[in-house]
């Protein structure tokens, strides 16, 4: 079995602290968990990253690109905006039945901005800003440029991205 490259390890540091961050939240992480799961050193986690927040920079990066894949990949060749919308719903769902984190650290992204942000730190806040503007455009272009049915698209998966985070199945209460 060879080495694993610097690259290979990079992923799998973002992995590691997707899961990490997406439980305990960027204050209650520690790069010590982070490099525990990942199997290295902390000196050798910092030679990756120059520090905590670099990582989790990229763990929300990374997230935010995973679920724009995910509607991507589903919507492709897809021509009839409501076909669009099921399958780009039912991949979501299947994203974050089977990467929680995924759901657990957009839910991270969106509480730390306002934080940060009143600390006169907006990187954080700019980097969440750019991915959701992303994944918007994706959504936005595979519904046929209709903002008012991409609103829609993203208001329920808000209301299943809340009924998830706290337990309740996605049919809760309708």
């Amino acid at each position: 079995m060879g080495r694993i490259s610097a690259p290979e390890r990079r992923e799998s540091v973002i992995r590691a602290a997707i899961a990490e961050f997406a439980r305990t939240g960027y204050q209650g992480t520690s790069t010590a968990a982070i490099a525990k799961r990942v199997g290295v050193t902390q000196p050798y986690l910092f030679r990756l990253f120059p520090g905590k927040k670099a990582i989790f920079v990229a763990a929300l990066v990374r997230s935010a690109e995973d679920t724009r894949l995910a509607f991507e990949r589903a919507a492709d060749g897809v021509e009839d905006g409501e076909r669009a919308w099921q399958v780009m719903a039912d991949a979501y769902a299947q994203l974050i039945s089977t990467r929680p984190e995924t759901l657990l650290m957009q839910m991270q992204a969106y509480v730390i901005v306002a934080a940060t942000e009143a600390q006169g730190d907006d990187l954080i806040g700019e980097v969440v800003r750019a991915g959701w503007m992303r994944i918007w455009e994706t959504v936005y272009l595979s519904l046929g440029a209709d903002a008012e049915r991409t609103a829609s698209f993203f208001a329920c998966g808000m209301l299943g991205n809340t009924l998830t985070a706290i337990g309740l199945p996605v049919n809760a209460g309708g």
